[in-house]
């Protein structure tokens, strides 16, 4: 359920390049997550590091049942 979980909200991520030619994403659906990187892949790995942490976070402090539920009712949208 989490690699699903990442992965439609990794496909829900928003990437800008930088005036410096650098890349920036964020998932506005996960406040808080958005990472850097020289080239768009390597942003998006950062950006897939930075969403499981925030993840892991989540469901630590019990967060899980409103993020699993946002889930569950996203899922055949």
């Amino acid at each position: 359920m989490l690699t699903e979980y990442v992965e439609r909200a990794m496909s829900k991520a928003m990437y800008n390049k930088l005036e410096d030619g650098t890349y920036c994403g964020k998932i506005l659906e996960c406040p808080g997550t958005i990472a850097f990187g020289e080239t768009l892949y390597q942003c998006q790995i950062e950006l897939r590091a930075v969403l499981e942490g925030w993840l892991l976070v989540k469901i630590r402090h019990g967060d899980d049942r409103e993020m699993c539920g946002a889930l569950l009712r996203n899922k055949y949208r």
